[in-house]
């Protein structure tokens, strides 16, 4: 799967638009998921020359935090099975601040 259809980009605004805004002020666009592990991904920006996106990563050990992630290395990840991390098509957008209660963040 592709984990950053035209779509999304065109919703995700750049690292540079999102780096003085509180957590109050973003808003996540895109979900993306391990679908045989407990690791999730909640982006809300994204740097095209250098692959990274910024969120809320949650690797399912209990203790997500905000921070870096590299999207070619999410693309290029093969786990069990030989499935690839996957995007969720049914994710709306929502607020960074609801997702971090309700990860516990």
């Amino acid at each position: 799967m592709k984990l950053l259809t035209q779509e999304v980009l065109d919703r995700l605004p750049s690292n540079d638009d999102t780096a003085e805004l509180g957590i109050d002020d973003l808003t996540v666009q895109v979900k993306f998921f391990n679908p045989t592990g407990a690791a999730t991904w909640y982006v809300y920006s994204y740097d095209p020359d250098s692959g990274i996106g910024y969120g809320l990563c949650d690797l399912g050990m209990g203790y997500p935090e905000l921070g870096a992630v590299s999207i070619p290395e999410l693309q290029a990840f093969k786990g069990m099975f030989g499935l690839g991390i996957e995007r969720d098509i049914h994710f709306k957008p929502t607020a960074l601040s609801t997702l971090m209660e309700k990860v516990g963040a």
